[in-house]
């Protein structure tokens, strides 16, 4: 892949303030209606990402017939069989899939949180420290998922996805807000 650049590359520019609290509250929506019912939420969670997965995969399929060279269309045929047969068992065994999914959400929560926790170092001056908090509830989050699977499966997946959306949007509405205008 290559990359283009016009010379008019800059800095990475701060969202306005609006955007960074409509975030905060966005997410701190999501997570109360997440805690609702967490179990339930796992579910819809599995189902909604076994749909989206048949759906990317009968894209590839479609897609595939427009690549070029016998090569790129085998591989898209064969990544788009691979999102459907991988959506349609999701779909067909949800409580299985949720399982799975929540063993890689486990991990993919571990490094989003030492990325967060990064971040914040690099951002201290601007109310760093809140995202240094989100980021260890996103890497508390992984350790629990991974350690307790599989037996947390179907609930821990809901009880942390809300927890971790909570404290998400907690530090973005905070970054957004007084303390984000004090530090400037």
């Amino acid at each position: 892949m290559t990359a283009f650049d016009t010379g008019t590359s800059r800095s990475l520019q701060v969202p306005p303030t609006w955007l960074r609290v409509l975030l905060g509250v966005v997410l701190i929506l999501g997570g109360i209606f997440v805690l609702g019912d967490i179990a339930l939420a796992t579910l819809v969670s599995t189902l909604l990402i076994g749909f989206v997965a048949i759906a990317v995969g009968a894209f590839e399929v479609i897609h595939a017939f427009w690549t070029k060279g016998w090569g790129g269309f085998v591989w898209q045929i064969l990544l788009g069989a691979l999102y459907i047969i991988f959506g349609w068992t999701v779909v067909r065994q949800p409580v299985s899939g949720a399982l799975i999914l929540t063993l890689v959400l486990g991990l993919v929560w571990l490094a989003s949180g030492f990325v967060r926790m990064f971040i914040a170092f690099r951002h201290w001056s601007q109310a760093g420290w809140l995202m240094l908090i989100s980021g260890a509830f996103g890497v508390l989050a992984g350790l629990i998922i991974l350690t307790g699977w599989p037996v947390t499966g179907i609930w821990v997946l809901g009880l942390l996805l809300g927890i971790d959306l909570l404290s998400h949007g907690v530090a973005w509405l905070l970054y957004g807000g007084p303390l984000a205008t004090r530090a400037a």
